[in-house]
């Protein structure tokens, strides 16, 4: 199932670019402690850095990496300023909630993400990427979610996977 801010977001994607899923690559688990480097010799050592999503998981997906910085919404602008000077402008910009910077790295493409760690987004994620961890045919299930969109639209790939995460995200909170 579908919200209203689901169908809203999901307006905005193209029905032209096609998803490409790719094998799960090993080496991305050291591109990303590369790519957590940096960004703590950016925003400070102590600045908590996340990988998640596919390649996290172990799983096909569309090869990137996707790296998540959680901050408080006090600290949203000050970290976002301080990417912007180094990453440049973000690719999109919700603001106080969520920031995203493509890059790439180790010709690994990479999409980090300043998000606000008390925002929806960000507590879904946490719920979402806990759950296929403790239940493996759940992750299959997502792997072979992912393999079967592989040739369709950004829009449909999307759609598909927001529907299987809230799916997800509402069994686990019934547990």
């Amino acid at each position: 199932m579908l919200t209203k801010k689901d169908k809203k977001w999901l307006n905005h994607l193209s029905d032209q670019h096609k998803v490409k899923i790719v094998p799960f690559n090993p080496k991305v688990k050291e591109i990303f402690e590369k790519q957590k480097k940096e960004i703590q010799s950016i925003l400070g050592e102590n600045i908590l850095v996340i990988h998640k999503g596919a390649s996290n998981l172990g799983i096909s997906g569309k090869g990137e990496i996707d790296v998540y910085v959680p901050v408080g919404s006090d600290e949203f602008s000050y970290f976002l300023e301080k990417l912007i000077q180094e990453y440049g402008k973000p690719g999109s910009l919700y603001a106080s909630e969520r920031a995203r910077f493509n890059r790439k790295l180790e010709n690994t493409d990479i999409e980090i993400f300043l998000i606000n760690k008390d925002s929806s987004d960000w507590t879904r994620a946490i719920v979402f990427e806990e759950y296929l961890k403790i239940h493996p045919k759940a992750l299959k299930a997502y792997e072979k979610l992912k393999e079967e969109a592989n040739g369709l639209s950004m829009r449909e790939y999307y759609r598909r996977k927001i529907e299987f995460i809230n799916e997800i995200i509402a069994e686990a909170s019934k547990k």
